[in-house]
């Protein structure tokens, strides 16, 4: 199997083999091939990226370009066993309906996001005074495909707040994982598997 970023590699490891799973920003269908490959997954994408998607049907994956803001309501309720959302959340004009989707198409989310609490961001920010541009948020503020800059404590308490069920939760530190301990300031993303 191909190396995968260190958030998709965690949400391999975690799929039951033989699953249905709709990846929603699927970007050029890098997990779904290691879930085909590795777990025989029935994997299936949504990408906005005409670019990632011809990437991806290339690789002989099920995958159609659309709209995570847009595009999910079309899809029945409970038709996936996983609902994955990677690093993507951040991106929606409207996360809470996004999530909700995700939750209502698949039994279980997967969802990732890069931390916006890390201390090297606060550090950026208290000492340069200006956005960070990083390793893992590579690009310049007005150039960046986030919009909503969510920290683990936000997500928490966006989950909890709907009476969403955090079954696990993974925070990786670079490519390696770290503690749940003050993750908020310590880690760089997370990973949350969820339900209803």
């Amino acid at each position: 199997m191909t190396a995968l970023r260190p958030d998709l590699a965690v949400i391999a490891a975690n799929v039951a083999e033989g699953a249905r799973v709709l990846d929603v920003g699927c970007g050029d269908g890098a997990l779904m091939a290691a879930l085909r490959d590795s777990r025989h997954v029935d994997a299936r994408g949504l990408e906005i990226d005409p670019g990632n998607v011809a990437a991806a049907v290339a690789r002989g994956l099920s995958v159609v370009q659309g709209d995570a803001d847009t595009d999910l309501a079309g899809y029945p309720d409970a038709s996936f066993d996983y609902a994955i959302l990677s690093q993507t959340l951040q991106t929606t004009m409207r996360p809470h309906v996004v999530l909700d989707h995700l939750l209502r198409i698949g039994r279980r989310a997967f969802v990732s996001f890069p931390n916006f609490a890390h201390w090297r961001v606060r550090a950026s920010l208290l000492w340069g005074g200006r956005m960070p541009v990083t390793r893992l948020l590579p690009v310049p503020w007005y150039d960046t495909p986030n919009i909503h800059h969510v920290t683990i404590d936000d997500f928490r308490a966006f989950v909890r707040e709907r009476g969403i069920t955090v079954e696990q939760a993974w925070f990786l530190k670079g490519d390696r994982r770290t503690s749940a301990a003050a993750a908020n300031f310590r880690a760089e993303h997370a990973v949350f598997l969820l339900r209803r």
